[in-house]
């Protein structure tokens, strides 16, 4: 079949892609830059549409079923509105086409009191579904997978915190399912008959409530952790208690606690049975995420589907580094060893690797961005050696990751009083194999100059060392 898969450089997109693939299917992978997809296989093509844009989007005609998987849940207070936009466009386009089916992954909603984030992605199921092309809505609660949002957060709090004064909210009941299993469901509904026009809640076996799922995790992970559970904790104190405690943004917080207070318990059905798909549970889907982690095969994480950004910016209109009215410090170092050794220091830059000079007041200033409402460097890197354009790096987001030409461009994630660019490139110089290494920054007003100004003590030293170790092949 030709399948098309919105969102096919997301957390779910990324893992489904294979799925397809192992079964044969022609895909049309929907993205809103191409220049973040280059993982290209037989069988694929890229289609660039921005969902929220005025422009028409054109399908082509001969799509057979197709993924929505868009969500905008770390937008801010117009999330809700951008994801209804969303939807609209994706029916207007759909429709133009001899699709017979759309598929979409959305949230368990059962509660009588929803969440705006599931009240949200409830608006967005009822728009797809009033379209002509039937719809087959999977509504999952948390997904427990390597590099998913719940599975890492979770991950920070029991791996950090060895006792946790938590928020009444870890009472509330949800039913975790694994991402394999998520996956499973995707595939296995794709033109049955009895699964179009129709909605089905995927659940794993075990119904828990969220501190339950701490001590799992925990037991998982041979951790004694002790948790205390206080009335007294708002939700703005416990999406702040997330935030700093944990890698994601203070507005995604905010809605994951806004959903977390409700309970997220499906409706029984048989189509687990129906698909022939056995149920991970809890525990064991935990294991098997850290079976991926161990091995570096983690297919995907969901900060670098920019869900862990605190901006809406188009990152491709920073791709092209500007020079008027910018600052840089620019520091070239002759490579006299291995240059694949340089390379491989500069793809592994950032995460547990550090920042090769200084690592600790790179700390500190990941620190002083999470107090300013920034990202923080707690997201790290999805893998140790691997990079690519789009992925998240600490506090700063990859724009180009081009290992053949040697050049890796990040652009800053962190609060700033202007716009900052780090480039890496290999390049000859005075007929020498050179690094150049170049820290560019535009500011913005007086504020921004004074910050670079303050900056250039650390920057001197700072720089100097990490170009310095980073050319080191021994």
């Amino acid at each position: 079949m030709k399948i098309l898969v919105t969102g096919a450089n997301g957390y779910i997109g990324q893992r489904l892609i294979p799925a397809l693939l192992q079964e044969q299917h022609q895909l049309y992978c929907c993205v809103r830059n191409r220049q973040r997809f280059d993982n290209l296989q037989p069988g694929m093509e890229v289609i660039e549409a921005d969902f929220l844009s005025e422009t028409a989007i054109v399908f082509p005609q001969d799509i057979d079923v197709a993924y929505y998987l868009i969500h905008s849940m770390s937008s801010g207070k117009s999330f809700e509105e951008l994801e209804a936009r969303s939807a609209k466009n994706f029916v207007t386009a759909i429709e133009t086409t001899n699709c017979k089916q759309v598929i979409y992954l959305t949230g368990i909603v059962n509660d009588e009191q929803l969440s705006k984030h599931l009240s949200s992605r409830l608006h967005v199921e009822k728009i797809l579904a009033a379209g002509k092309v039937p719809l087959t809505a999977l509504r999952a609660g948390i997904i427990v997978g390597s590099g998913s949002a719940s599975f890492e957060i979770i991950r920070d709090l029991v791996e950090k915190l060895p006792v946790m004064i938590a928020p009444k909210w870890l009472k509330s009941l949800c039913q975790p399912i694994a991402i394999r299993n998520v996956i499973q469901f995707l595939t296995g509904v794709i033109m049955r008959p009895d699964c179009l026009d129709t909605n089905f809640d995927i659940y794993g076996p075990d119904t828990l409530n969220y501190k339950q799922m701490l001590e799992g995790f925990a037991e998982v992970r041979k951790l004694k952790r002790k948790i205390f559970i206080v009335p007294v904790m708002t939700p703005k104190l416990s999406s702040y208690w997330l935030y700093f405690v944990t890698s994601t943004s203070y507005a995604l917080a905010s809605n994951l606690v806004d959903s977390m207070k409700i309970n997220v318990v499906g409706r029984p059905n048989d189509l687990a049975e129906k698909l022939g798909i056995s149920l991970l549970p809890y525990k064991s889907a935990v294991e098997l995420a850290f079976e991926k982690i161990d091995q570096q095969m983690v297919l995907s994480s969901w900060k670098d589907a920019f869900i862990s950004s605190n901006s809406s910016i188009d990152f491709r209109k920073y791709v092209e580094v500007p020079t008027h009215g910018c600052f840089r410090d620019q520091q070239w170092r002759e490579i006299t060893g291995s240059p694949e050794k340089v390379l491989e220091n500069i793809w592994s830059i950032g995460g547990q690797r550090g920042w090769y000079y200084a690592t600790r007041l790179w700390k500190v200033r990941g620190l002083m961005d999470k107090f300013a409402g920034g990202v923080g460097l707690r997201r790290g890197r999805t893998h140790n050696s691997m990079i690519e354009a789009g992925d998240a790096l600490d506090f700063w987001r990859v724009l180009i990751a081009d290992k053949k030409n040697k050049r890796l461009l990040l652009f800053a994630e962190m609060k700033l009083p202007g716009e900052a660019w780090l480039e890496f490139r290999i390049m000859k110089r005075h007929q020498k194999l050179q690094l150049r290494q170049t820290a560019t920054f535009r500011p913005k007003g007086l504020w921004g100059r004074l910050y670079w100004i303050s900056m250039l003590p650390f920057h001197y030293f700072i720089f100097k060392g990490m170009i310095k170790n980073i050319t080191k092949t021994t």
